[in-house]
C-alpha cells in the first residue's frame, strides 16, 4: 500500500509529518499506516502547529469539502449558532493567538461550543496539547478515509 504526499498533506499539512508516514512505506496494510501516521502526529513543533493550522477554517466557517464534510453536525443557521460560534472563535483566538481547532466529525455545534468554553480555560500548554491531538484525530479520520 502506497501514499503520495499531496494526499497525505491534505490530511495534516505538515511536510515532516507527510514524509515520516512515506518513510514507512510500502505498508502491509491499512493499520501499519495509520499506526505509523499516529506516531508521528502526536509531536508537532510549534511551526508545525502553525503550518497545520493555516490549512483549517473556523468551526463554522466551512472551507474545503473535507471541512463541510467534517462540520456537517454544525449547522450556522440553527438559532444562534452563528453568533456564539463567533464569539467563541473570537475569544478563543485573543486568548491563544491562534483558530480553534476541534475533530468536528461526529460533533453537533453545541458539543462543540461545550468543548470551547472548556477549552478557554486551559492554560497554554495544556491548550496546545489538546490542539495538536485534535489535530491528529482529525489526520487520522481523512487518512482513513483515503486508505
Amino acid at each position: 500500500m502506497t501514499l503520495g504526499r499531496d494526499q497525505l498533506l491534505a490530511c495534516l499539512a505538515v511536510p515532516r509529518w507527510a514524509d515520516d508516514v512515506l518513510a514507512g512505506e510500502p505498508y502491509a496494510d491499512r493499520a501499519a499506516a495509520v499506526a505509523r501516521a499516529d506516531e508521528a502526529a502526536r509531536t508537532l513543533t510549534d511551526e508545525e502547529l502553525d503550518q497545520a493550522l493555516s490549512g483549517h477554517p473556523r468551526i463554522g466557517e466551512r472551507g474545503g469539502t473535507q471541512s463541510q464534510r467534517e462540520q456537517a453536525g454544525v449547522d450556522p443557521a440553527a438559532g444562534d449558532t452563528a453568533a456564539r460560534l463567533a464569539a467563541g472563535n473570537a475569544a478563543y483566538e485573543e486568548r491563544f493567538g491562534r483558530v480553534f481547532l476541534i475533530r468536528a466529525a461526529g460533533r453537533d455545534a453545541e458539543a462543540i461550543l461545550a468543548e470551547l468554553d472548556r477549552r478557554l480555560g486551559n492554560d497554554d500548554a495544556t491548550e496546545r496539547a489538546e490542539t495538536v491531538d485534535n489535530l491528529r484525530q482529525i489526520a487520522l479520520l481523512r487518512l482513513e478515509a483515503l486508505l
